[in-house]
């Protein structure tokens, strides 16, 4: 299982929100390509990048940034936030992202998961699902649909998304701990790989994920908060 440290870009800084509150931060760090440097240095085999503002806007607004941290590190990189059609079809993964990750736009209409697979492959396609009590959510959390995780997951799947980064909106950001039970369920009812994200505290937490079949888990406010040890974190998830 692969441990993937996330890079929250906003206003050109690095930032670890609490709940997804622009206005509530664990962390505000001014280089985010230093804080990649970091990560990767310290072992990370991949990275995790959300561009916070794109999410809002609706279209990629730290493009240059991202392209600087791909260009600076040496390991692949995901990214969210703010990815549309139009977006994907300019240069996301032409400037060398493994993989995109697609949120309320594909949970909207799933048919663009499909468009976009045919276009760059299913395998650089990852969907997000965030869910609340039991349900996906979207909007940036603020609106709750009528599927379960594991019925959108499915649909998706049918679509051709390649991979699902699944968050537990519940313990996002709160350094809680977080709960297996859901994330173990879709692992369960999907073919394709899950990533978790979302309340991921401890070491420990890491261990349980490995266990039910993940492939890899974004850690964020707490390696940032020093609660997790980044290069244990790697060694016991191996």
């Amino acid at each position: 299982m692969i441990v993937i440290p996330a890079v929250d870009m906003k206003n050109g800084k690095c930032v670890q929100l609490i709940q997804g509150d622009p206005n509530k931060k664990h962390v505000e760090l001014e280089n985010p390509v230093e804080v990649a440097e970091k990560w990767v240095s310290e072992g990370a085999e991949m990275l995790h990048l959300v561009d916070l503002d794109g999410a809002i806007e609706g279209e990629s607004v730290n493009r240059e940034l991202i392209k600087e941290i791909i260009q600076t590190v040496n390991v692949p990189v995901q990214i969210g936030g703010g990815i549309s059609v139009r977006c994907t079809e300019s240069n996301l993964i032409e400037i060398g992202a493994k993989r995109i990750i697609l949120g309320t736009v594909a949970v909207e209409n799933p048919d663009i998961v499909e468009e976009i697979s045919k276009k760059v492959g299913k395998e650089k396609v990852m969907v997000a699902l965030d869910a609340k009590d039991g349900k996906v959510v979207i909007k940036g959390w603020k609106e709750k649909t009528k599927y379960t995780p594991v019925e959108m997951g499915k649909i998706l799947e049918e679509k051709g998304a390649g991979s699902i980064l699944f968050t537990n909106v519940n313990v996002e950001g709160l350094l809680t701990g977080m709960n297996v039970e859901p994330v173990e369920t879709l692992v369960e009812e999907l073919e394709i790989p899950v990533i978790a994200s979302g309340g991921v505290t401890t070491i420990e937490d890491l261990i349980k994920l490995k266990a039910v079949g993940v492939e890899g888990v974004v850690v964020g406010s707490a390696i940032y908060k020093n609660l997790i040890d980044l290069k244990e974190a790697i060694k016991a998830c191996r």
